[in-house]
């Protein structure tokens, strides 16, 4: 699984790369300034650094000179400074690409692609949309917009860990899920998430998916596993 570290003081911005990066399969270390950079740096788990410009603690040129000064981690500069001179000067500090905001997710992860590519690595995710209209046993899950509906019609609300805990299960159908597994693929910006966490989210989840007109749970502890989501899942309007 390619890891990317991304540095933006912007939490909601934070936030939404997290989660379209996750849906697809990448695993995604946020980070809010310059000085958790030069912590979590080095570290080899990376495989892709996405660095703000513009931090409160930090220029991102800095940072990125720090960087290629002993890393060749590849480097995209996200900034809403798009303007040719900063983008030259970024690119010659060892930046192998720049990315001006706001920007469209799927060209980030084009770019993310395209970056791994050169720098001699596996493309990091398939380029292809991932569907985000799913069914599984009658009940319909529509990811962009965040609803979820119940074989009876009726809308059932989730909170943003349960939508996370949803979109992690419907992603990884009938495989058994560890609670690390849960938390990598679940995990938000600036938010800590322990073991009990999951359990409790898992139990909440679970709840509003009984259906008593369709039989056993969908979600199954495996006992010293963790949880499998026990449905065939398919896309579908």
């Amino acid at each position: 699984m390619t890891h990317a570290l991304l540095v933006d003081d912007d939490t909601e911005l934070r936030t939404l790369v997290a989660d379209y990066l996750q849906r697809y399969g990448m695993q995604v270390t946020a980070l809010a300034d310059g000085a958790a950079l030069r912590r979590a740096l080095p570290d080899p788990r990376f495989d892709l650094l996405l660095l703000d410009l513009m931090l409160p603690d930090a220029n991102g040129l800095d940072l990125c000179r720090w960087v290629r000064a002993s890393s060749n981690l590849p480097i995209i500069m996200l900034t809403a400074q798009g303007d040719p001179a900063s983008r030259i000067v970024g690119l010659e500090l060892g930046a192998d690409d720049y990315l001006p905001k706001p920007f469209e997710p799927r060209e980030l992860v084009a770019r993310i692609n395209a970056v791994l590519r050169r720098a001699g690595s596996r493309p990091a995710v398939d380029a292809a949309e991932p569907a985000t209209s799913l069914r599984f046993k009658g009940w319909a899950f529509d990811r962009l917009g965040r609803q979820l509906c119940s074989p009876q019609q009726v809308m059932v609300a989730l909170s943003n860990a349960e939508f996370r805990l949803l979109c992690a299960f419907v992603d990884h159908p009938r495989r058994v899920l560890s609670r690390d597994r849960l938390l990598d693929l679940t995990r938000a910006p600036g938010v800590d998430v322990t073991d009990r966490a999951i359990d409790l989210a898992v139990s909440r989840l679970r709840q509003k998916l009984v259906d008593p007109e369709r039989g056993p749970e969908l979600i199954r502890t495996v006992r010293g596993e963790g949880y499998v989501f026990d449905a065939d899942v398919e896309s579908g309007a």
